[in-house]
């Protein structure tokens, strides 16, 4: 099978980058043809990997070519062109790859796999300024509470785009059932799960002194450090040689160590800054339970399933796709969001215990690689894209073209 990945950004940097590069080699480890559509933009320096790529920016123009990129549009259609994919895989594709390029693939079978609220919100999260979930529909209440009249007319004019030619698309696939109910709910509809996969990696060490806390994430305000950091305060009185250790960079870093410095957690806390993966790995080894204190509904959530994989406990927000992941009591713990002296009390026997925080650990690996792994992901994709490629041969007729795209 001929297959055509389709990303906003084509380097080994985000997440959904990081899982369409996997999802790449798997596929054709498995022995299809498969190749990689994306812009040349990139959130941090790294080479670009795709194998064909377009106009992109990070810049100013970002706001209007996410909207309107005829690099975007002319380029895949010189791709679609030439490489004749049987399948189109899109995944990200609204902050640089506009609407622009759906009328393209209107005559081949297409999955679009939303790794975020972009189909149903301008910034892709579903949630306001102030924290909480965001319930209203893409319209004036964007302009209210989110977005600056310059950027509230392109995305604006973008949803519409996105509502008249999201038809180009055979199948919506989301990351979990959480995320699944809010697509289905704003009108989207039928929607169903792929979960990410995590890369198969050796199992840690026994654990040893000290106990020791992991984070890895953005440093910003939706993803909760600041939470744990306060209920790890409160753990020292107890247990004085914890440790937490910090993997991630943000806007809110230096906010961050001016809590440590006033929690006086400057003596407990290592601040690693952005990590390869490998290099992660290598200093979460020795951590005890890995924290994922988010305080929106994060789609899925990787941190988490490769913690699993690792073989460490995990202590997580009940919110999002972490219910969907951490089997409660048995892998970790849940617990509300912002909650400090919940989050206190679940961490608290995971940094007594290392029997418990083991045998945690060992569950999670097994739970990994069973329901998880890249394996899985990629064998569920391969049944969706043949589904589509023989529903789409029969049924090309009821996708309606804007011909002055073609």
């Amino acid at each position: 099978m001929k297959i055509l990945l389709v990303n906003d950004y084509g380097t080994a940097t985000g997440g959904a980058e990081l899982q369409m590069l996997a999802l790449r080699q798997g596929l054709r480890d498995r022995g299809h043809e498969v190749r990689l559509f994306s812009s040349r933009a990139s959130l941090v320096p790294s080479p670009l990997l795709a194998d064909y790529h377009c106009y992109g920016s990070t810049e100013k123009m970002q706001v209007l070519s996410q909207t309107l990129n005829p690099s975007a549009y002319w380029n895949l259609r010189s791709t679609l062109r030439s490489f004749q994919p049987d399948v189109v895989h899109v995944r990200m594709f609204m902050w640089q790859l506009s609407p622009l390029i759906l009328p393209l693939l209107q005559t081949v079978p297409s999955v679009y796999q939303t790794a975020v609220y972009k189909a149903i919100c301008p910034l892709g999260t579903k949630v306001l300024p102030d924290g909480r979930p965001c319930t209203a529909s893409v319209g004036t209440a964007c302009l209210q509470s989110c977005l600056t009249p310059q950027t509230w007319l392109p995305m604006m004019l973008q949803h519409q785009l996105w509502q008249r030619w999201r038809s180009a698309f055979d199948s919506v696939v989301a990351l979990s059932h959480t995320m699944q109910k809010q697509l289905e709910s704003a009108g989207i509809t039928p929607v169903e799960v792929i979960h990410n996969g995590v890369a198969l990696c050796p199992q840690r060490p026994p654990l040893t002194q000290p106990p020791t806390v992991a984070f890895a994430g953005r440093l910003v305000p939706e993803k909760g450090l600041e939470v744990v950091m306060r209920a790890i305060a409160r753990l020292r009185k107890d247990i004085s040689a914890v440790r937490l250790l910090v993997a991630g960079q943000g806007t809110e870093a230096e906010s961050l160590r001016q809590c440590a410095r006033q929690l006086q957690m400057d003596d407990c806390i290592t601040w690693l800054g952005h990590l390869p993966r490998q290099e992660m790995e290598q200093h979460f080894a020795s951590a005890w339970v890995q924290v994922m204190p988010s305080l929106w509904e994060e789609p899925f959530g990787n941190v988490t399933t490769e913690a699993m994989m690792r073989g460490t406990a995990v202590v997580a927000s009940r919110i999002g796709a972490q219910p969907e992941i951490v089997a409660e009591g048995i892998t970790g713990f849940l617990v509300s969001p912002g909650n400090v002296p919940e989050w206190t009390e679940r961490l608290r026997p995971l940094l007594q215990d290392p029997t418990l925080a083991e045998t945690m650990g060992q569950a999670g690996r097994q739970r990994a690689l069973t329901h998880f792994s890249e394996d899985h992901r990629t064998d569920r994709f391969i049944e969706l894209y043949r589904r589509i490629s023989a529903d789409h041969s029969g049924a090309d007729s009821s996708k309606v073209a804007s011909q002055v795209w073609v």
